[in-house]
């Protein structure tokens, strides 16, 4: 199984630390570890800026932190971003878009159980960058399909390298966009955004899924091609278990859940324990074992994780830090208690 399930550990990838080495040995801490993205070091680190990269049109300001698009600049820079199309290292992370990723690939990962890249998808890229008149550019019907074979290529290539330092590495493509995606505000019908989903996924290589921290149509998402889902099980648990036909057939196929179930936002993190997470999360796998999803094979396709990414804490990152020691606390609990040790 390329990607592990019985409840080890991973997380997110966007973390509020200012210090490279210590968010670097952080994300080193789980079982499952990932390059981190630092928004808080610089504006490059943002994750919608790292998708950007070599995407023609783009406008970015580092002094006002903005990430706007252009279609004179997109006309002008078309024809390269085309030069380049069959030159993988072209969509690659460059070194300023991100302080980690190289630091990252240089370390020997071979011995992990798998390792984990991500990358902005489509949807919420095309949905965050605006043009001039305020329109996200994922609605105009000339600039979609290069997206969507653009972004494909930053993922493929960023896998292939992971792969080459560890055999089980799969990627996240993050999609919080997912959750306002089919409102009536939205101006994107289903069947446009499934077919362009289902078009991105098939050009990207497996293993591959998605994270999101949201509530979206969890039919439409659990029905994709997806090897992974990943999701804010804390907030969302009672709702996620109410697709228990979709769940069943997600698992069935071979899908992998990554329950994220501990808070990194201060408060409610401050009002739980390992025992109210643990009640918490085995009340959701409870209902679906109720609805004939049968928990041992459950949990042999799960992972663990905190519920979110958190960049605004007074504490800065002490309590995400807490996070991650709760999620390894919280898997060393179960995976004793279910006898997956």
């Amino acid at each position: 199984m390329p990607i592990p399930g019985n409840l080890f550990t991973t997380a997110m990838a966007v973390m509020p630390h200012k210090d490279v080495d210590r968010a670097l040995q952080v994300a080193l801490s789980l079982d499952v570890p990932f390059w981190p993205q630092l928004p808080k070091v610089s504006y490059y680190e943002d994750m919608y800026v790292q998708a950007s990269e070599h995407f023609p049109g783009i406008v970015l300001d580092l002094e006002k932190r903005t990430l706007r698009f252009s279609m004179e600049k997109f006309i002008g820079e078309y024809e390269e971003t085309m030069r380049h199309s069959d030159d993988p290292e072209y969509f690659d992370i460059s070194d300023t878009y991100s302080v980690v990723y190289r630091r990252f690939l240089q370390l020997d990962l071979s011995g992990r159980v798998a390792i984990r890249g991500q990358l902005e998808g489509p949807i919420s890229f095309g949905m965050n960058v605006l043009d001039p008149d305020g329109r996200p550019i994922l609605f105009d019907d000339s600039i979609r399909p290069l997206l969507l074979e653009v972004m494909a290529k930053r993922a493929n290539v960023q896998l292939i390298r992971l792969k080459k330092k560890n055999a089980n590495a799969f990627m996240y493509i993050d999609e919080p966009g997912l959750q306002f995606l089919f409102s009536a505000m939205s101006g994107f019908s289903d069947q446009a955004a499934k077919g362009d989903l289902e078009t991105f996924f098939s050009l990207i290589e497996r293993p591959r899924g998605v994270h999101l921290c949201g509530n979206p149509d969890w039919d439409f998402l659990l029905g994709l091609d997806l090897d992974i889902l990943s999701l804010d099980v804390y907030t969302n648990g009672e709702v996620f278990a109410s697709y228990a036909r979709s769940i069943a057939k997600f698992l069935g196929r071979g899908g992998i859940i990554c329950w994220g179930i501990v808070p990194t936002n201060f408060e409610p993190f401050e009002k739980e324990s390992l025992d109210s997470l643990e009640q918490m999360l085995t009340e959701v796998w409870n209902l679906l074992h109720k609805k004939g999803i049968d928990r041992e094979f459950l949990l042999s396709r799960s992972l663990l994780s905190p519920a979110t990414c958190c960049l605004v804490n007074p504490d800065a990152e002490k309590t995400v830090e807490k996070a991650f020691r709760t999620v390894k606390d919280l898997s060393a609990r179960l995976r004793e208690k279910f006898k997956l040790i």
